[in-house]
């Protein structure tokens, strides 16, 4: 323990004894059965924490290359100086304050220090460009803004100073001020003096802490906690409402689930904190079993911070797990004659014992467990280590559907990911995969206390604890999305005969051809993203003959293919142009239509001159493709696949 952090912990003891503080007789937010059954509240927990081990690592923010340490009564205080800010700048229980930051401490500090006295945070993701923030600024009505950079406060200024401005808000606050010495709005401030208008406002009640712990006692589970507005793939973002219980009974029975509730959690914080699933397996887990959450510098350095780090627990989304594979399979590349060799026969062996692991439930007799362990020692050892990966104890892959051939990578070399099945309507997963029950395709069975109901249609409907409270001001899409207390997911699945769920498809993207053929296109669009070459893939088809694809290249995989064979270019535009460029892809199309039937092979596809890109509104914030513009977006493309007659 170094001085600043004994100081801190010794200050937190004066704080509690100063306010009387006293854990309630009747009530232990850490108890089994209170995490359990989602009882307590976020605020609640970070309390004890603090009061209990404030001394202990919480947090770590890796700042110009070297790791800084926060311990719990760190990460308490700086919540509660926040608390006091809200206070002294009138916002009062149940109102709404946005976060536009990148993943910092400040964000949870922001996040926590609300809930302590029962405001609201609405995460916005940094990507999103000004018009996408000021919808939401608007439509939460938020009296607040905390923003990262100057980059985030200048679309906040944007937001305001453009037609119809932020008339509900008043406060804006940045994280770091660097390049903003010259800005003169009187609503704009640094986060750092926020908090010392905190202080000052604590320092004139005669009961600061005293009036801050019943805040924080009259908050219910039931109360919304945060707010998480949807992507907004087929409309507008719709604030889901998820109140204390939902995240807590969420996240901790989860942890139960995969066994983070004994052995706590090391993780990396890398997506963004207004996605569902980092809000819950950073931050609420962080809270419900403890453990440290590590910064990651940016999304850019995420693999050489895993390895710095060295997690025992990690989420990621399929990109984040392809990236790996193919970090291995281009080093690779780049070895010796003999190398490759000998690793691929290894490969392949360990694809020989993966077969017969997933034929039975995962297990494997006496001599295939040796061989695994020899397959391990020779090479899947090293690869591990390579990733970061070889100390955790459970690696999710969520947030979209996933290429089955990289699941099957990670089992092959001994790093299964478990894949779930959740929303942010859930706040979460509510099913997970764990031992005996890893089918490939699969995504687990459920935690415990959720209810599913399949529908006639395949579509599953959630019920219990974790179902949210409904979509903020908007009572009709919550109706349409609840029927008889269970939740339509719009997800399509199949039960496994081995009690686990199989995603199909959303439902609304199953494509019906014009000879009635159901098909759903994430099969094929993932099994056409195996290759390094393919960055995404929308597949065509509904009401049509046919089935069709816009293909988006993998810039830097294919820019290095063309350059090992000299072929010139400048841009993507010019490199997706050439006539070599298709044979590859459509070497990759026709390799791919062997594996379907014939009514799911794509017959024609354009390899789209442009990456698709958030701010041209083809994207979400969470990088998932608009389907709803797809027709009006790429007219010309549809043309050149289907012809005139029906573009």
């Amino acid at each position: 323990m170094n001085d600043q952090t004994r100081t801190q912990a010794m200050d937190i003891e004066q704080l509690f004894d100063t306010a009387g503080y006293r854990l309630p007789a009747d009530f232990d937010p850490f108890d089994p059965a209170n995490l359990k059954a989602g009882t307590g509240t976020l605020p609640r927990l970070l309390r004890e924490h603090a009061r209990r081990r404030g001394g202990d690592l919480a947090l770590r923010e890796k700042t110009l290359g070297v790791w800084q340490r926060y311990d719990w009564a760190h990460y308490y205080s700086q919540a509660r100086r926040f608390a006091f800010g809200l206070l002294a700048a009138g916002v009062q229980r149940g109102d709404r304050i946005i976060i536009a930051s990148e993943n910092t401490p400040e964000w949870y500090y922001s996040d926590l220090g609300a809930e302590m006295i029962g405001a609201v945070p609405v995460g916005i993701y940094p990507t999103n460009p000004w018009p996408e923030l000021q919808y939401i600024v608007r439509h939460s009505a938020a009296k607040l803004a905390v923003c990262g950079d100057q980059e985030q406060t200048d679309k906040v200024l944007d937001a305001q100073a453009s037609e119809g401005g932020l008339p509900e808000l008043d406060v804006v606050l940045c994280v770091d001020m660097k390049g903003m010495r010259a800005y003169d709005q009187a609503y704009l401030s640094s986060f750092e003096a926020f908090l010392e208008s905190g202080d000052a406002y604590a320092a004139s009640l005669p009961d600061a802490e005293a009036h801050l712990n019943a805040m924080i006692e009259d908050t219910s589970p039931d109360d919304v906690a945060l707010m998480v507005y949807t992507s907004g793939t087929t409309g507008p973002p719709k604030g889901a409402m998820m109140t204390h219980r939902n995240i807590i009974y969420s996240t901790y029975n989860y942890a139960r689930t995969v066994g983070a509730d004994t052995a706590g959690i090391n993780a990396v914080g890398y997506l963004p904190l207004c996605h569902a699933a980092e809000r819950c397996y950073s931050m609420a887990m962080l809270l419900c079993v403890g453990g440290t959450v590590n910064f990651a510098e940016s999304i850019d350095t995420v693999n050489e911070n895993v390895r710095e780090i060295a997690p025992s627990f990690m989420v990621g989304v399929p990109r984040i797990w392809e990236k790996m594979k193919e970090g291995f399979e281009f080093r690779l590349k780049e070895s010796g004659a003999i190398q490759k060799r000998v690793a691929g026969w290894l490969l392949k062996q360990g694809r020989r014992i993966d077969d017969i692991r997933q034929a039975n439930d995962g297990q494997l007799s006496s001599g295939q467990q040796f061989q695994a362990w020899l397959l391990h020692w020779a090479l899947f050892r090293n690869v591990q280590r390579f990733m970061g990966l070889d100390r955790t104890y459970h690696r999710l892959c969520a947030g979209a559907a996933v290429s089955p051939e990289t699941i099957r990578f990670f089992s092959i070399i001994g790093l299964p990911l478990s894949q779930g099945y959740g929303m942010t309507e859930v706040a979460g997963c509510v099913f997970v995969q764990t031992p005996g029950h890893f089918r490939l395709g699969g995504c687990g069975l459920p935690i415990d206390g959720t209810v599913f109901e399949i529908a006639d249609d395949g579509e599953i409907l959630l019920g219990g604890p974790a179902v949210f409270k409904g979509y903020f001001r908007d009572a009709k899409a919550t109706a349409d999305t609840m029927q008889n207390g269970l939740l339509l997911s719009g997800d399509v699945v199949d039960v496994l005969d081995n009690g686990e769920i199989a995603v199909v498809d959303r439902k609304k993207a199953i494509i019906i051809t014009s000879g009635g053929k159901n098909i759903a296109p994430s099969e094929i669009e993932n099994a056409l993203k195996d290759s390094p070459y393919i960055k995404e893939v929308i597949v065509t088809g509904d009401g049509r003959k046919f089935l069709g694809a816009l293909i988006v290249i993998d810039f830097d995989n294919v820019g290095l293919w063309a350059s090992e064979r000299s072929l010139p270019y400048t841009t993507y535009k010019s490199l997706s142009q050439l006539d070599d460029v298709r044979d590859l892809v459509q070497g990759i199309v026709n390799e791919v239509n062997e594996r379907f039937a014939r009514v799911e092979n794509i017959r024609r596809f354009v390899i789209l001159d442009k990456e698709l890109d958030h701010d041209d509104g083809e994207l979400t914030a969470t990088q998932k493709v608009r389907r709803s513009v797809i027709d009006t977006k790429f007219a010309r493309e549809l043309e050149i696949i289907y012809g005139k007659a029906s573009a």
